[in-house]
């Protein structure tokens, strides 16, 4: 199943909607989607090297404009949705000091792991914008952090593609349950963060 979805991905990179899905993809993985872009970026500089700046840079642009709109979920939904459910627990209070903490000594650190490794990034861009984290350099540091890490695993791709298509065909189901335990480990991770 694994192989097909593969295969399927690396016969979408070659189709002439391609950057489309790839862009969608990166945008709803940022506010709500659990797949990560990856999923489509690899195939698709696999397939075609001499773009990996383009594939990089559409992965980077989208995921930051998803971001905004994971920010905006957080922001907006909280009064309504959020605080009435802390009120209940009773939890206001406690909310409040994480809220303070959170902006003022690591929210930002929190956003850009979220941005370079396989932590759930939209969690984060949810969290800054329930807490109101400062929209410009929660912007900033979006455009830094997913830029890094698409432009370094494109780069990586383009460089050693043919070494890398090959360990990952090989190694495809291992390297896909190694991915599946780094996403719920940063869920959980998460969970007992917040």
């Amino acid at each position: 199943m694994i192989r097909a979805l593969y295969d399927w991905m690396f016969k979408l990179a070659g189709s002439k909607h391609a950057d489309k899905a790839l862009a969608f993809i990166s945008f709803i993985e940022s506010s709500f989607f659990p797949i990560p872009p990856d999923v489509m970026l690899i195939p698709m500089v696999l397939a075609d090297r001499a773009r990996w700046w383009k594939l990089a840079l559409i992965c980077t642009i989208a995921s930051v404009l998803g971001a905004v709109l994971g920010y905006a979920i957080g922001a907006l939904a909280y009064d309504w949705l959020g605080q009435p459910i802390l009120e209940f627990y009773g939890k206001k209070d406690a909310f409040e000091k994480l809220s303070e903490t959170y902006n003022s000594e690591w929210g930002l650190l929190s956003v850009f792991a979220g941005a370079v490794t396989f932590l759930p990034y939209k969690l984060f861009t949810i969290f800054s914008g329930v807490t109101g984290l400062n929209f410009a350099l929660f912007i900033a540091i979006s455009i830094l952090g997913r830029g890094l890490r698409f432009f370094v695993v494109a780069f990586l791709l383009f460089k050693f593609g043919e070494t890398i298509q090959t360990f990952i065909e090989k190694w495809l189901g291992l390297l896909f349950v190694l991915g599946l335990v780094l996403l719920i480990g940063g869920f959980v991770l998460i969970k007992f963060l917040l």
